[in-house]
């Protein structure tokens, strides 16, 4: 009997030590947790070494934290410990930025050479949605693939305070790089330096910026310099800046450019024509914009899936003839104001005939008669309702502002000083519009202020085209600032000093520049007398 004690004893032992294998503990939670239920609490210096040890990361990089003027190099474990970066500066880490040394208010993200596997990005696009302040992400030589690259891409797409982002050295077979700044993208800046990129991946980017049907409106500043791009990749940028109106920077230094492509270039800060599925879109966005000032009931419904090449002058005609007939003398005065200025390209006697008609068609009492009803009947139906409908009640005007209210977020964008909306108009509708020897001309991109082509293969021949295209540009407006040094041309090329002589016009800098000047002359000869 005494010898049977200890096997309970040691049976007891055994369902002891089993517990703990299950992942629970006697007065806590579950212990074990899984990668995709950690909950990242925008603390990276304790989010990033949780997540690896759960992806079972041997060699977890270090993190080095600056805020101010401080450096520190922070262990998995926590510790800090000053050192110099210098010697470490190759050394895997990740150099994140503090705002105000607050651990939780991290607002950028550094990465530079080494080799960034596919669980280190599972690591970071995991962090990256909890960090509320986060507004760059630099990648140096990181080594990305095409695969990272697009988990990177959706992660960002959720991080609404994202601005900058930088992948320098990181080439692409599939030329994913235009997936950073896809369709409905915060993105101010993008650099995308000796990235290797070709004709292919421009004309990737180059859509991104803008087509016919839809344009970016959050990119400022695209840098593409030290890259393959030739002259056909040239044309690609320069088609997709016909219709944005958003960037201002753009870098194409040190690339493959010749006179083909910069001539294309050229060319879109001057006059553009349009082509036919351009003309083509604008005659949809001319009708819609008809349909939505003079028929708010949907009488012009049909034709807004219709085919363009089946509208016409008569058509638009019998459609505005019969709209005019439903409609109120308010809307009649709009229908004339939209006919007399607006369609330059289609049927402009038709439209200048609408507007001469239009008077005359409000002032004819017939048209607001039913069928088999005579003046009398209708001078009596007048009179029992003098208002002509029943006044809203206060439901229905505040269910009607609150729909007002919804409708108007949806077709403007705020601006965030201000408060007000701005009315995002497509280029192709521009007043301006006219033509010239059967074609349809607009103006060009005024909205660039910086083009860099400096080291590529451009020569003297395109240069006539810069200088046509800015003597173009009026008002103040357009480029202030055009790099062209390291060119297959001589300094004093005819073309280039005009062009150098007219840009330094235009350069804000240099006037600065000249001003300080005077004013230290102004300095000089007061001090003197």
């Amino acid at each position: 009997m005494a010898r049977k004690k200890p096997a309970k004893d040691k049976s007891e032992k055994n369902t002891d030590a089993e517990e703990p294998a299950t992942g629970a503990t006697p007065n806590g939670p579950i212990a074990t947790r899984t990668f995709d239920d950690y909950e990242c609490s925008g603390n990276v210096m304790t989010d990033f070494p949780g997540l690896c040890a759960l992806l079972d990361i041997k060699d977890i990089p270090a993190i080095k934290t600056k805020s101010g003027s401080s450096n520190h190099e922070s262990t998995p474990g926590g510790r800090q410990s000053h050192k110099k970066p210098v010697p470490d500066v190759f050394k895997p880490h990740i150099q994140v930025q503090l705002e105000n040394g607050d651990p939780y208010s991290t607002s950028s993200l550094k990465i530079f050479g080494w080799t960034v596997d596919e669980p280190i990005i599972r690591v970071l696009c995991k962090m990256i949605s909890s960090m509320a302040i986060l507004h760059t992400i630099y990648f140096w030589q990181a080594k990305l693939t095409d695969e990272m690259v697009i988990t990177l891409a959706n992660a960002i797409c959720v991080c609404n305070n994202l601005r900058v982002i930088t992948l320098e050295g990181n080439p692409l077979t599939d030329h994913n790089h235009h997936l950073l700044f896809s369709e409905g993208s915060v993105l101010t800046h993008l650099n995308l330096r000796n990235n290797r990129i070709e004709d292919e991946g421009v004309r990737l980017l180059a859509s991104g910026l803008s087509t016919s049907r839809s344009a970016n409106r959050s990119l400022i500043s695209l840098n593409l310099s030290f890259n393959y791009i030739g002259d056909v990749g040239a044309g690609y940028i320069a088609k997709g800046l016909r219709f944005n109106r958003t960037l201002l920077f753009l870098t194409l230094s040190n690339n493959h450019i010749g006179d083909l492509g910069a001539t294309q270039l050229a060319m879109v800060f001057g006059e553009i024509v349009l082509t036919h599925e351009e003309i083509v879109q604008r005659r949809k966005l001319l009708l819609e914009k008809m349909h939505s000032i003079t028929d708010p009931s949907g009488v012009m419904q049909q034709h807004k899936d219709a085919p363009s090449s089946g509208i016409n002058g008569k058509s638009i005609w019998r459609e505005t003839r019969t709209i005019c007939k439903r409609t109120q003398k308010g809307t009649l005065k709009k229908l004339k104001c939209f006919c007399s200025t607006s369609a330059v390209d289609e049927h402009s006697s038709v439209a200048k005939m609408a507007s001469d008609q239009l008077p005359s068609i409000a002032s004819n009492p017939s048209l607001n008669l039913n069928k088999g009803e005579n003046k009398i009947t209708a001078k009596k139906r007048e009179t029992s309702k003098p208002d002509g409908k029943r006044a809203p009640t206060k439901d229905q005007k505040c269910l009607k502002k609150a729909e007002g209210q919804d409708m108007e977020e949806k077709t403007h964008v705020f601006d965030q000083e201000n408060k007000k909306p701005l009315d995002l108009v497509s280029p192709l509708l521009n007043e301006s519009a006219r033509q010239r020897d059967g074609e349809l001309v607009l103006p060009g991109n005024t909205t660039l202020v910086s083009l860099s082509l400096a080291g590529n293969r451009i020569t003297e021949v395109s240069l006539p085209q810069f200088l046509t295209s800015l003597q173009m540009q009026e008002g103040g407006k357009g480029l202030l600032r055009l790099c062209l040094q390291r060119n297959n041309f001589a300094p004093e090329c005819e073309s280039y000093v005009k062009l150098k002589e007219l840009m330094t016009y235009r350069d804000p800098l240099n006037k600065k520049t000249e001003e300080e000047t005077e004013e230290d002359a102004e300095g000089s000869q007061c001090s003197d007398s």
